[in-house]
């Protein structure tokens, strides 16, 4: 069994819920507590869902939002099943995948 772990990003739908819909409403909140993005950085937090993120932004959006972490980043873990496939079972014959030894001859 392996783990699978999922999370979603809802920083949009929070903001919606706040009454602030677009990053130029945004940016001003971000610099009060002192996070100093740029516009594009901003866009994708709204837009797209980060791989990384620092602790003071996260900190600064819940603050904003009125939220926890886990209200912003929702995860969700789950036991998956590793499938087999029809050979996995047999040992590996690791003398067949060898490349075999080439001879050079001098003819001339």
């Amino acid at each position: 069994m392996s783990r699978q772990i999922t999370y979603r990003w809802r920083l949009r739908e929070l903001m919606a819920a706040r009454g602030t819909f677009t990053v130029p409403e945004l940016m001003p909140h971000l610099a009060e507590p002192g996070i100093t993005l740029s516009a594009s950085q901003v866009h994708r937090l709204v837009s797209g869902t980060p791989e990384r993120l620092s602790l003071p932004v996260l900190a600064a959006l819940c603050d904003l939002l009125d939220c926890t972490a886990s209200d912003l980043i929702p995860t969700s873990a789950e036991n998956v099943r590793l499938r087999r496939t029809a050979g996995q079972d047999a040992p590996i014959n690791l003398a067949a995948r060898r490349p075999t030894r080439v001879r050079l001859t001098d003819e001339g």
